[in-house]
């Protein structure tokens, strides 16, 4: 199970971005094309708020997915675009606006505890994403992060530690390396990685 959610997860993400990648025409190689965000302003030019959000996922969230923050309150704002219901009290969700088909999030008692990602960008603080290898991860991170292994001894994961908060970077189903990049609490993150979900 442990592996099952976040492969689910990753073609979700795909499927959800299938859509505008073909009306915006063929990507080149390697570039994650229709991610207008991932532009960069003309020089001298100011940047947009959207380009600058959809680059940066930390342990505090992604843009206005704050963790923490009401499903509630997202919802009546306009942030969220489907729900999902999960086990043990979790509900998840899909964001709209810049973060469509980038983040996914989960919510436990109507309250924001994990937004995940199975694409690049968004990176993290220190420059870590999706498709790195766990080498690399140590490389960025140094001290700060540790190779953990979940309970069952299956899955490997890379941990990185910012208080009571967490950013984790899980492997891939197919390939080597980092396939999903997900932040919250390490009660939820961690825990669900470590002993799996409740269901």
């Amino acid at each position: 199970m442990n592996r099952l959610w976040p492969t689910v997860l990753t073609g979700l993400l795909a499927l959800t971005t299938v859509a505008p990648l073909t009306a915006a025409g063929p990507a080149s190689a390697g570039a994650p094309a229709a991610r207008a965000t991932d532009v960069r302003p003309p020089a001298g030019g100011p940047a947009s708020s959207a380009a600058t959000e959809v680059r940066v996922l930390s342990v505090h969230g992604a843009g206005p997915y704050r963790i923490g923050a009401r499903l509630d309150r997202l919802s009546a704002a306009g942030l969220i675009d489907w729900t999902a219901p999960g086990c043990a009290g979790v509900r998840h969700a899909g964001a709209t606006g810049a973060w469509a088909g980038v983040i996914l999030l989960a919510f436990r008692n109507g309250r924001l505890v994990s937004v995940g990602t199975a694409t690049v960008p968004p990176r993290s603080p220190a420059g870590a994403s999706v498709g790195m290898s766990f080498s690399e991860l140590e490389r960025r991170y140094g001290r700060r992060g540790a190779l953990i292994r979940n309970d069952a001894g299956d899955a490997e994961a890379y941990l990185v530690r910012f208080g009571s908060r967490v950013e984790l970077f899980t492997g891939h189903p197919i390939r080597p390396g980092v396939g999903y990049f997900e932040v919250g609490p390490a009660s939820f993150v961690e825990r669900n990685f470590r002993q799996g979900g409740s269901c």
